[in-house]
């Protein structure tokens, strides 16, 4: 077959033509070009379209932008949900939207521009001027040449003009930024009566009638949903470190090979002399230098006592003269080898000559010595044990990592080999959903959860593998689910519990309580509005019972809600006091606004500052309003496998 082919290559041709044209005929060039591409289209901008493929490899760097950031954290199931799938399409889409209008609007830029735009980066500038070295050493880094960098920084800069020009020149009035400063500053006396449920309930009765009629209207609320009893072993750096023992002989053998680690290298406290030699002096300037360091040195010698008050009369050191020349305490490998040198061989309280380093020379005093130190073994024993422990146990998670990975595929419908291989316990959890853990109110029988089982249970990769076709249906072992560095869990589902409303001889206790909050709450708030209503009508309000007045700002609500705070900020009427109610999920309050004051005048830097932040805040605004206009412009559709792709019923690239 392969050898007629490849003898008859014209004749082939010819057959293949023969197949081709009747497609092009039928469908047209634009037809099969979509007829050979499989690729769902999941948005069009002008008629271009956003495929699934463009929307994977920006979901692909998204995720590795996450995974650089969260380390070990990262979590690739918890960025996979609706909101952020549909808002990385619109990312794309806007994208799009604004390359095509830099495009048909003929945005360009300057070779000047871009060169006055990379001469402002930081990370290419040495002493604060652009430095092409140092331009094509991070580059290099960041594995681009300057052709490829500039190529994108010109688009990048292209685009830019589409909206940044709306942004940068909106600007909000001085006065407006003032206004929002003093409604923001101002201060309001608030005096409140608090109705609360609790002091209703004595009085409340419920029936078992009540009971089931509150039941039968509220199914939803009672709704339990699908959830999991599952079974699953941890490992992690508690159980690789069991029954680890440590003896003394190990510990002894460790401090003995790292001995460094325990003591302290003799350390010397030095005051020095500086008389500085600047780089590229001449020789006469040089040895006008020594010989005055020379005098220093020789007055110094003869009365050390007096070095302090020679240094910060002479020393050229500004950092240490003030200190009368004190370096404070030196070990070796801090300074110049030649000043160190020195201090080392120096006796204490001892006078050295002059000691020339590339700063100058110096005149030096070792003013005291701690000698080379050990820490006893006594003193470090249980650090080493617990190191030593860690060690140990990092080595034992690693093979117990690899038995664990291997096991769970050996036997896949138990994990009692695991178990018994491995010493784990299998620990059994209780209301496993979705989205987490039953609540305590839906948990019923089960036992609550632990605070362990919270953590593992809680998180978002269990939870997906949990509920796979290959573990919830198949009933068969997960893969090891690595948590962190350090924690490894394995899990198999042992039971499912269907979404259900639980019958109404598990609930009514709860029922009961419901229904006795909210005719409590219910009837703390008909005793509120009366009490409002007789206050409004009384000549004299009688405001027994209020608490004590609270001045309060926009900033700070003292002991007041959210709801009661807006409420009294709220307030317009000019006749005061004024008396209004709130309700609230924790009762019904009155609120007695007595004063209304303003609050301290703001300077002229809050003012600019507040000014600039509203101009930021309503640039954005006005350049995602004009993107709007040109996402209506080029016409952006949603297509029907956008919305797929949102809900997950079309699955992007496993990533």
């Amino acid at each position: 077959m392969f050898d007629f082919i490849r003898h008859h290559q014209r004749l082939m041709q010819l057959v293949l033509l023969l197949l081709i044209l009747p497609s092009f005929v039928f469908f047209g060039v634009q037809g099969y070009t979509s007829l050979m591409s499989s690729e769902p289209e999941l948005a069009s901008v002008d008629g271009q379209p956003i495929t699934l493929g463009e929307f994977n490899r920006a979901r692909r760097a998204q995720l590795d932008q996450y995974r650089s950031t969260l380390g070990g954290q990262f979590d690739a199931a918890a960025f996979d949900t609706p909101e952020l799938r549909e808002q990385l399409l619109n990312t794309l889409i806007d994208q799009r939207t604004i390359a095509i209008a830099a495009t048909q609007g003929r945005y360009s830029v300057s070779d000047e521009m871009l060169r006055r735009t990379i001469a402002s980066i930081p990370a290419v500038q040495a002493d604060g001027q652009f430095s092409s070295e140092r331009y094509r050493q991070v580059l290099a880094a960041q594995g681009m040449t300057p052709t490829i960098f500039e190529a994108g920084l010109r688009r990048d800069l292209a685009l830019a003009q589409v909206l940044q020009p709306i942004g940068l020149t909106a600007r909000v009035p001085n006065e407006v930024a003032q206004k929002i400063l003093s409604l923001v500053t101002e201060q309001r006396s608030v005096a409140r009566k608090v109705f609360a449920p609790d002091n209703f309930t004595k009085d409340i009765k419920v029936s078992d009638a009540d009971i089931k009629a509150w039941y039968d209207a509220n199914q939803s609320r009672l709704l339990i949903p699908e959830n999991l009893d599952v079974d699953y072993v941890l490992l992690d750096e508690a159980a690789a470190s069991k029954d680890i023992k440590i003896t003394d002989a190990d510990i002894e053998s460790f401090y003995k090979q790292n001995q460094a680690r325990y003591g302290q290298p003799e350390r010397r406290r030095v005051s020095h002399i500086l008389i500085e030699i600047p780089a590229g002096a001449d020789e006469a300037a040089k040895a006008q230098a020594r010989a005055k360091a020379e005098d220093i040195a020789k007055r110094a010698a003869a009365d050390p006592k007096q070095f302090a008050e020679l240094a910060k009369e002479l020393s050229q050191d500004t950092g240490s003269a003030s200190q009368g020349g004190d370096l404070g305490w030196i070990s070796k490998n801090m300074l110049v080898p030649q000043v160190e040198d020195a201090i080392f061989k120096l006796d204490k309280g001892v006078v050295s000559g002059v000691v020339e380093s590339p700063f100058g020379a110096h005149v030096l005093l070792i003013t005291d010595v701690q000698p080379a130190s050990v820490k006893p073994l006594a003193e470090v024993k249980e650090d080493i044990a617990s190191e030593i422990r860690k060690q140990l146990a990092a080595e034992r998670f690693a093979t117990m990592a690899s038995k664990l990975t291997s096991l769970i595929y050996d036997q896949r419908d138990s994990l009692k080999p695991v178990s018994d291989a491995l010493g784990l316990a299998i620990v059994h959890g209780h209301g496993l959903t979705r989205d987490g853990l039953l609540n305590a109110d839906q948990r019923l029988d089960a036992p609550a959860a632990s605070e362990s089982e919270q953590t593992i249970l809680g998180q978002p990769k269990v939870r997906q593998m949990a509920f796979s076709s290959e573990v919830l249906k198949d009933k068969l072992n997960s893969g090891a689910i690595e948590l962190a560095s350090d924690t490894i869990v394995a899990l198999r589902v042992a039971a499912v519990h269907p979404a259900h409303v639980p019958p109404l001889d598990q609930v009514s206790a709860r029922i009961r309580t419901i229904v006795t909050n909210e005719r409590a709450l219910a009837a703390a708030q008909a005793a509120g509005v009366k009490q409002l209503e007789d206050l409004k009508k009384a000549a004299k309000p009688d405001i027994k019972g209020f608490d004590a007045t609270q001045v309060v700002t926009r900033q700070n609500a003292q002991s007041l809600t959210r709801e009661q705070l807006e409420a009294a900020m709220s307030i317009t009427d000019k006749n005061l006091p004024v008396f209004v109610g709130v309700n609230g999920p924790d009762g019904y309050a009155i609120l007695q606004l007595s004063k209304v004051e303003p609050g301290p005048a703001p300077d002229a830097g809050q003012i600019a500052q507040l000014q600039a932040q509203l101009s930021q805040a309503w640039g954005a605004a006005e350049e995602q309003a004009a993107l709007k206009v040109l996402r209506t412009q080029y016409q952006v559709k949603m297509l029907p496998d956008a919305a797929k792709l949102i809900t997950g019923d079309l699955d992007a690239a496993k990533l």
